[in-house]
């Protein structure tokens, strides 16, 4: 099995020439983040993504988490010394705010550390990017109380953090919760109900857990308008910060799941457990999104990280599986690399990646500048495209991640479909990516529902105008780009087109454009990931370094000619509206309930 070498150089091309960060590190507050600075930074933690946390990812998939007879919860062997490593090390802190114990560099930054962990062990990350949604949440929305108590020992990675949303009848739709919240004279709250799937909800890794726990106040509105958001912490804590008394809050299960087996999946019950309100009482829902969001361009970043380690592992396989003869070869049998449709496979994971790491870093980018820029209209620009981004990013980024580490099983063989390889095991650990912190359908829904109307369909409109943009910058750059350029007028007229039908019809027709979502989507992960690998092939054209200059415009023009003209072929889908798919009933979607006509 192939070991993971953390792909530093790509990501400092990146940075410094396609995403434009040294803009974001010039700017207030960021000053002490410039790209030396930041790349210094990465390659050590690389150096610890590789070397101390990627060899506990077969081991941790194994072993799994375990619960216990007395109700705790035990990681797999390793990841409790290697937490308290990762804490020490401080990689955890290095976005968050200064005041708090932080690094203090930009969201960015944090969104590369993140990536090259759940490369490293899928299943280990999710504890500091629960962690971190739980932090996100306080710093908007926590008082200075809650914030001076909790902060600086979540900052730390001290104390992790959890967020506790779906109950057993309330998946996806989160007003449908019954967890109660009944006022104490202190002030405090006493949280009785269930929460399931909660990720991290238990584990040995750290002393405290703060728990971010949905519920209900007595009288309070029913559905989404009358949820409150509580921190429910595992221990309470005494004046002195200390640890006291364990709440009331128990361990029932864990889940038995299709992958990241090392991270602990558990069925909460919370029995008259203290909790105090963050916030008012009501507007749960906008600290659930907080948490949310921050959570989803991470997500999105685990469909190019789980992408990364099988790409890797399926490269290295291909270059030393000596398997038949490949056209013009002399010798008794070629590496399978040798063979057209293993390259097919291995370049259109490359591109992919390249092109999903060039988006999400694009995403996080207008993050900080939507939080940093002494311009309110920069701000809130970024703020529109952010918006925009982050359903793509993520809806697109885990179906991208699904469908790259298929094709590193495929390349594999049947040798993949055997669990000693490795390759099984991040198929089965992506997969959930598409599934939770919102399915990729809702993704799809929010594009549609929320974003597609923002200034009456002028912000993404704007988006697409930016995009085409790009072909004024390859004027100049030559005919190795006619191609490229061709195809993406071709298809950003198609995506013009499918949002115009969008904002027609979504008015009378709120079905049609839901029912074409999820194709529309899909055409804007296509074409702004062609976008991207565009300008990186132009950027890197401009440098001196031929190497790289042939390597991006490959793939951009791999990309334009043999994946980007599926976006055109998504237009009807986009725009077919809801007909079919309401034209059946149950019956007549189960199909065998007809009898057979003779």
């Amino acid at each position: 099995m192939n070991d993971y070498q953390p792909p530093i150089a790509d990501i400092a091309f990146a940075l410094e020439h396609v995403v434009g960060y040294p803009d974001i590190a010039a700017l207030p507050g960021f000053e002490h983040a410039d790209l030396d600075t930041v790349v210094e930074l990465l390659e050590q933690c690389g150096e610890f993504m590789a070397e101390a946390v990627a060899p506990t990812n077969r081991q941790g998939d194994i072993q799994g988490s375990q619960l216990q007879t007395d109700g705790s919860v035990v990681t797999p062997k390793g990841f409790k010394e290697l937490y308290q490593q990762y804490v020490e090390a401080g990689w955890g802190s290095v976005p968050l705010p200064e005041e708090f114990g932080g690094g203090g560099f930009p969201r960015t930054i944090g969104l590369v550390i993140q990536e090259l962990m759940t490369s490293a062990n899928m299943a280990f990350s999710l504890c500091p990017l629960l962690t971190q949604g739980a932090i996100e949440a306080l710093l908007h929305y926590g008082s200075d109380e809650l914030k001076a108590r909790y902060l600086p020992p979540m900052v730390s990675g001290e104390w992790t953090g959890t967020m506790n949303l779906t109950e057993p009848q309330a998946g996806s739709d989160v007003g449908a919760l019954t967890t109660r919240a009944v006022k104490n004279d202190d002030g405090s709250y006493a949280i009785t109900g269930q929460k399931i799937f909660i990720t991290y909800g238990d584990h040995d890794m750290a002393d405290q857990i703060v728990h971010l726990v949905l519920a209900r106040t007595p009288g309070a509105p029913e559905g989404t308008r009358g949820i409150s958001c509580f921190i429910v912490p595992k221990f309470l804590v005494n004046d002195d910060g200390s640890l006291g008394e364990r709440n009331g809050i128990k361990t029932v299960s864990l889940e038995h799941k299709m992958g990241i087996h090392g991270s602990p999946t558990c069925v909460l019950s919370y029995e008259q457990a203290t909790g105090y309100l963050i916030g008012e009482e009501n507007k749960g829902m906008r600290i659930m999104f907080v948490m949310m969001n921050s959570a989803r361009l991470g997500v999105g970043v685990q469909g190019v990280a789980l992408a990364e380690r099988a790409y890797q592992q399926s490269l290295s396989y291909a270059q030393d599986r000596l398997q038949g003869v490949a056209t013009g070869s002399k010798g008794a049998s070629s590496p399978i690399i040798d063979f057209p449709d293993v390259r097919r496979m291995l370049l259109t994971q490359r591109a992919s990646i390249a092109a999903l790491r060039y988006l999400t870093l694009q995403d996080a980018i207008y993050v900080d500048r939507s939080t940093n820029d002494p311009d309110p209209a920069v701000r809130a620009r970024a703020d529109e495209m952010v918006g925009i981004l982050t359903p793509i990013c993520k809806s697109f980024g885990t179906d991208l991640g699904n469908e790259m580490t298929s094709l590193a099983l495929q390349i594999h063989g049947g040798m993949g479909f055997i669990e000693e390889t490795g390759a099984a095991q991040h198929v089965r650990d992506v997969r959930i990516a598409a599934i939770y912190e919102g399915t990729n359908g809702i993704q799809a829904a929010d594009l549609v529902g929320r974003k597609l109307g923002i200034r009456g369909g002028a912000s993404i409109l704007d988006f697409i105008t930016t995009m085409r943009e790009v072909d004024a910058e390859l004027e100049t750059a030559g005919s190795d780009f006619t191609s490229i350029r061709e195809e993406l007028v071709r298809q950003f007229d198609a995506l013009e087109d499918a949002t115009h039908w969008m904002l027609r019809t979504g008015q009378e027709d709120p079905d049609g454009v839901l029912s074409g979502s999820t194709p529309y989507l899909r055409m804007w992960g296509l074409c702004t990931s062609a976008w991207m690998l565009t300008r990186a092939a132009a950027a890197a054209a401009r440098t001196d370094d031929a190497d790289l200059a042939h390597e991006q415009l490959v793939l951009a023009r791999f990309y334009a000619a043999q994946i980007l003209p599926q976006a055109s072929g998504l237009l009807g889908a986009a725009t077919a509206g809801s007909d079919d798919l309401f034209a059946l009933d149950a019956q007549g979607l189960s199909g065998h309930a007809r009898k057979a006509q003779r």
